[in-house]
């Protein structure tokens, strides 16, 4: 099956539409498919749910998605670097779900591996356990009970993640930060689009580097991909 395209636009061909639901990968402003979602932009689909641990910053990453008013929903563990997010958060203009940064990525990790719902205590007595199921389990010291709630697995219509490097069979490798969430992103979605710095010859990857078998992979681009620094701190001259 061919799985390499030459453009964002064309690997996105035929899967986009009106009030999808889409988790992206990325950490802070590494590792974010920032080619698919200028083809995103593009293409002017609205209405948007998106899963990712954050939403870039003003001119990047979500962000523009933001900025042209495409995203309705974000579910985030972080906005602090954001000035739109936050402003259209605050305004009541964009949904927002609040996760902790861990229970997002077990959440992905979870739809990904077909499991619907978990129950963790990160959040317990906090307003993250408002309308959810809890339920007691016998883990404390002595096997005395201690509470846990109920969060639920993300299973996405489509995935867009941005790996170092794929085979043509769509095995990625993802370099350091990149892998935080790529890879709980990239398996949770229905398709899996991603794009890389290289693709390389089938069989050249060694198996013991491939973070994300391609099994997960549906669509392969290769791009020029922007090396961005959040926060630049330096001393005084």
């Amino acid at each position: 099956m061919k799985k390499t395209y030459g453009s964002a636009a064309e690997a996105l061909d035929g899967l986009l539409h009106d009030g999808m639901f889409i988790a992206a990968g990325g950490f802070g402003l590494c590792g974010i498919p920032e080619l698919l979602l200028d083809a995103i932009k593009d293409a002017g689909t609205k209405d948007l749910t998106f899963a990712s641990n954050n939403a870039g910053v003003d001119d990047f990453g979500i962000g523009i998605l933001l900025q042209t008013r495409q995203v309705k929903k974000m579910i985030s563990s972080y906005v602090g670097e954001n000035a739109e997010f936050m402003r259209q958060y605050l305004s009541g203009e964009l949904e927002l779900e609040f996760n902790p940064q861990g229970t997002l990525a077990e959440r992905m990790r979870a739809g990904g591996a077909g499991i619907p719902g978990f129950f963790t205590k990160t959040g317990v007595g906090t307003v993250i356990a408002e309308g959810k199921m809890e339920k007691q389990f016998p883990t404390g010291p002595d096997g005395a009970m201690e509470d846990y709630i109920m969060e639920e697995g993300i299973f996405a219509d489509l995935a867009i993640v941005k790996a170092w490097k794929a085979d043509e069979t769509g095995n990625l490798v993802f370099r350091k930060t990149a892998r935080n969430f790529n890879v709980p992103a990239a398996t949770c979605g229905k398709i899996c689009v991603a794009e890389v710095e290289e693709i390389v010859p089938t069989g050249s990857l060694d198996p013991d580097a491939i973070h994300l078998p391609g099994i997960y992979v549906h669509r392969i681009i290769q791009g020029d991909h922007e090396k961005r620094i959040e926060q630049r701190t330096v001393r005084e001259a």
